[in-house]
């Protein structure tokens, strides 16, 4: 029993505790056993939840109410704010902290419509990386093959989803850190527009990028929780004024009838092979022929890390001032190196944003959406410092973002949808990219491909 509920979607376990068929205590039960079997080798949860998520499937059980998410358990990144809980963001420093007095606006919105938390999950350090490891938690691990990384920053996130300890999670997306561990882990990753979902509660990283998200085994899945999180929030002033949209009822839609391109030029270089196969197999199925250039993508990535560190640096500096020895060394001197950017490269690379903001945007009015790769690869092995590509030896860390940053930059919403190759044991994802305010085009792609067999993301 315990393994048919891991295997259910949460759209099925909400259907099914709604209607009676299924306790919201079993489903808990279930997903508490699967953290016990499973955590100590994979390193996903930082912290577990357990009485929280008990009471709720009780509270659950005894009103007997049908809700969108009724009994699905699921965690959350530990930035997320969850009351009673010191937010790490994958840090040491961060652990003495008080707790959290309230929880973060979207967990607030999940737990609404029904959803039940079990805890806190790893993730990079401050959410300065894309690897999944950490110095003070240990690496979270790939539930499809424990050699190899989870990817990151979201690590934690993806590796409760695909091996089962969770219907969902959630992440953040600053420069990927959704979308590298969902093509890494094999599963469906959303980052929206910026501004869509309230960030309250989430502990901020680089505040003109940070974005919040979710990972999943399923596009409907995905669409769901997303539809869930939507909601003005008066307390966040980056949360963009628009009603709520929900995409659920329009992602049955095929994806015919979309302009779609495959975009050329810097997002066909930097990659092995199967990274650009894995693009040509998703534009094949939907019949995209046509091809774009996403104009000085790479100065746009270059534009990006500057952005990043100079103000990550910014937010951190009473922290680097103060207890420089308590950070992981490589984020620690990151955040010492965008301290000392000057002001004139600052300003720069936000006249970059703009400029190249607007060619995109100009780009839109031509397609629907853009197919890119989502990693250079599938997953390195957990430790490894080094890749081969192209027949030259680059960083890992500072490589699995090459083609999510550049998207990230100007905010755009992105879907990861995940490929599997005959014969091979690791994933890897495309990225599907729309418009400003179109989740419900890179949703309905995502489903399409779903339902088409192109895109699957089956339990570890």
């Amino acid at each position: 029993m315990t393994q048919e509920i891991s295997r259910a979607t949460a759209e099925e376990i909400a259907a099914a505790v709604s209607a009676g068929k299924l306790s919201a205590q079993a489903v808990t039960e279930a997903a508490l056993a699967e953290i016990a079997a499973r955590n100590k080798e994979l390193n996903a949860f930082t912290n577990v939840t357990r009485d929280r998520a008990l009471a709720k499937a009780k509270t659950l059980d005894a009103e007997n109410t049908p809700r969108s998410l009724a009994g699905v358990p699921y965690a959350v990144k530990n930035l997320y704010d969850i009351e009673g809980l010191v937010t790490r963001a994958g840090s040491k420093i961060n652990r003495d902290n008080p707790p959290a007095a309230a929880d973060a606006f979207v967990v607030e919105k999940l737990d609404g419509a029904g959803a039940v938390l079990l805890g806190a999950l790893d993730m990079d350090e401050y959410a300065y990386g894309f690897t999944g490891e950490n110095v003070h938690d240990g690496n979270s691990l790939n539930p499809h093959d424990p050699r190899h990384m989870t990817g990151g920053s979201s690590g934690g996130s993806a590796a409760a989803v695909a091996s089962g300890m969770a219907a969902f999670a959630l992440g953040s997306d600053t420069n990927g850190s959704i979308r590298v561990p969902a093509s890494l882990c094999g599963l469906f990753g959303l980052k929206p527009t910026y501004g869509r979902l309230s960030r309250r509660g989430v502990f901020p990283f680089v505040a003109s990028l940070d974005h919040v998200g979710a990972l999943a085994r399923s596009a409907r899945d995905l669409a769901l929780v997303y539809d869930v999180m939507q909601g003005r929030d008066d307390a966040d002033p980056a949360q963009a004024p628009r009603a709520v949209e929900p995409v659920l009822p329009l992602i049955e839609d095929s994806g015919a009838g979309l302009r779609i391109a495959v975009a050329g030029d810097y997002f066909r270089r930097g990659g092995r092979p199967e990274c650009f196969a894995a693009v040509d197999a998703v534009a094949a199925a939907l019949g995209a022929t046509r091809e774009v250039v996403l104009p000085a993508a790479a100065a746009a990535r270059a534009a990006a890390f500057v952005i990043t560190a100079a103000e990550g640096a910014t937010f951190h500096l009473p922290r680097l001032r103060g207890r420089p020895q308590d950070f992981d060394a490589a984020v620690r001197d990151r955040l010492f190196a965008g301290a000392m950017i000057p002001a004139e490269s600052l300003l720069r690379a936000q006249k970059l944003r703009a400029w190249f903001h607007r060619r995109v945007a100009a780009l839109f009015e031509e397609v629907d959406i853009i197919l890119t790769p989502a990693t250079p690869c599938r997953a390195p092995l957990s430790g490894q410092k080094t890749i081969e590509i192209e027949g030259t030896e680059v960083t890992v860390r500072a490589n699995l973002g090459i083609y999510t940053q550049p998207i990230s930059f100007i905010g755009l919403p992105a879907v990861t949808v995940p490929l599997w190759t005959e014969g091979e044991t690791l994933p890897i994802g495309v990225q599907v990219i729309g418009a400003p305010w179109r989740e419900d085009l890179v949703l309905r792609v995502a489903r399409d491909l779903e339902k088409k067999g192109i895109a699957r993301a089956p339990l570890a």
